[in-house]
């Protein structure tokens, strides 16, 4: 069963609607100690002044804790549901630990509830659970992956995402990730097995400008329409295209590259993302 659906032309804002199925999804509601509120800006700063263009409004959310440490090694878990969650783009699952301990983590892609995950040094290398680099074989597809050991996961979270353990040595795992960059990662770190759930998100279409209002994101204005004194490429007579492509500080865009070149990870990289 496809995980979108194109929903019937009965309103101008669903006629080119693709909405998610969440058929994956097995609760309604989350659980309440793993709650945490979360406090708009609306783009605001300390002093009120706008700080950020774009952001405002939105529905009222509240955060969900995961879990993206994953330091409860040795103890086996189960999952007990699948569920949405507004602040990100991937599902999330609520397992149990054995000593009745809960928790969320991010959903791998094919999870079901009353699976049995755990987070171990010589854990089978099967979805769901968490690894150290050195202990996964290579070609695994792989995700939530940390940087630091311990630092918790920093790669390869959002809906559909998963990076490729291509080599590994006695130091260091070589990763091929979802921009195509391959990087060196301390074969002490943590990842999990399998890709992330919701890889369908990139098919969905909001439909309606509203639904980006829902979401917390005004309109967007183009800087070719602006003033001068607003944008370096606003102003002109007519439609004027507004000369190099630039950011509103007048940084040159659209292939410019803004990474430091002195950064300390670039020893690292072995390849960046292909353009």
């Amino acid at each position: 069963m496809a995980a979108t659906r194109k929903l019937k032309p009965t309103s101008p804002g669903s006629r080119h609607r693709i909405a998610a199925t969440f058929e994956e999804i097995t609760a309604s509601k989350p659980y309440k100690p793993l709650l945490a509120p979360v406090k708009r800006t609306g783009g605001r700063n300390a002093d009120g002044h706008r700080a950020m263009r774009y952001i405002g409004g939105g529905h009222k959310r509240r955060y969900r804790l995961v879990d993206f440490f994953r330091n409860k090694f040795d103890v086996e878990a189960t999952v007990l549901t699948v569920e949405y969650d507004p602040n990100r783009t991937a599902r999330i699952a609520l397992i149990e630990y054995v000593d009745g301990e809960k928790a969320y983590i991010i959903a791998p892609a094919g999870i079901v509830v009353g699976q049995k995950v755990i987070s171990s040094a010589t854990a089978a290398p099967e979805v769901g659970n968490t690894i150290p680099l050195s202990n996964i074989p290579t070609g695994t597809i792989v995700h939530a992956i940390e940087l630091r050991p311990g630092g918790g996961a920093e790669m390869a979270r959002s809906a559909g995402t998963y990076a490729q353990l291509l080599a590994r040595d006695s130091k260091y795992a070589t990763l091929k990730l979802p921009s195509g960059e391959m990087r060196m990662v301390l074969s002490r770190c943590l990842a999990t097995v399998g890709s992330v759930s919701n890889s369908d998100h990139m098919n969905t279409v909001m439909g309606k400008a509203g639904r980006h209002r829902w979401l917390g994101r005004r309109p967007r204005v183009r800087g070719v329409v602006m003033n001068p004194v607003d944008h370096p490429m606003g102003g002109g007579e007519g439609r004027s295209s507004g000369g190099h492509p630039r950011s509103r500080k007048g940084l040159l865009a659209k292939g410019k590259k803004t990474r430091t070149p002195k950064k300390q990870s670039n020893r690292l990289i072995i390849s960046r993302k292909k353009k």
